[in-house]
């Protein structure tokens, strides 16, 4: 991307309103957990509403947000892809800022689905170090598109300073774990496995298990990584 054009990008997002947000769980939270959506659901799609009301339930304020394309998507009715990566990811830091605003004193974690959870990943050790950050939260990482397992997305994760977790189904097409397991990540990256789940985490119907069973168990992985930001 030439500089003009990022130069264009910020502007956007400068002068532009804040991006529509859901919170769950309590104001009196110890910590707020910042959701961003994945490519092509938004950010209410069940997946999320599973997570974020289930973390809420746990104690954790939750705050899911979309980004512009999405939110225009709304507006058209008409699908479109994702806005470029630069776009992205200023986009997020606009809602940590928004966030830490609001909120100054509350620990703040970053993350989401998918193509969210890749951006929070890769502003994550920036964010530390600028805003407090205490962590970063993927569920369900875009190791590789799906059938391209060499096209990998994995460079930055290799170097990640940040306590991350990823949460991964086991036959995710984009990255399943016998892939995953071989790849060189972090000392900081904790990779967590959802029984026999797909990118969403539903499992088969061989497997005995639900896709609300996958999604509690997720919610009960990420209270424990939460947890273990403070210390508890």
């Amino acid at each position: 991307m030439d500089a003009a054009r990022l130069g264009e990008d910020r502007i956007l997002i400068a002068t532009s309103p804040p991006l529509p947000a859901l919170i769950d769980g309590p104001d009196e939270a110890p910590a707020t957990v910042l959701l961003a959506h994945g490519a092509g659901a938004p950010m209410d799609s069940p997946f999320m509403a599973a997570i974020a009301s289930g973390l809420g339930r746990k104690g954790w304020r939750v705050v899911r947000f979309e980004f512009g394309y999405m939110a225009r998507m709304r507006e058209c009715g008409r699908r479109q892809g994702p806005d470029r990566m630069p776009l992205l990811q200023e986009a997020y830091r606009q809602q940590v800022r928004l966030e830490q605003a609001a909120w100054p004193q509350r620990p703040l974690f970053v993350g989401g689905k998918s193509m969210g959870g890749r951006v929070a990943s890769l502003l994550v050790d920036e964010l530390a170090a600028t805003a407090g950050v205490r962590g970063c939260l993927c569920l369900g990482y875009p190791f590789h598109p799906p059938g391209k397992p060499l096209t990998l997305r994995t460079e930055h994760l290799a170097e990640l300073q940040a306590s991350t977790l990823i949460l991964q189904g086991e036959r995710d097409p984009f990255g399943k774990r016998e892939e995953v397991e071989s790849y060189g990540l972090s000392p900081q990256v904790q990779v967590g496995w959802i029984a026999s789940g797909d990118h969403s985490f539903k499992p088969t119907k061989a497997s005995g298990l639900s896709e609300a069973q996958n999604w509690a168990t997720a919610v009960g992985l990420v209270d424990c990584f939460l947890r273990e930001g403070f210390g508890a």
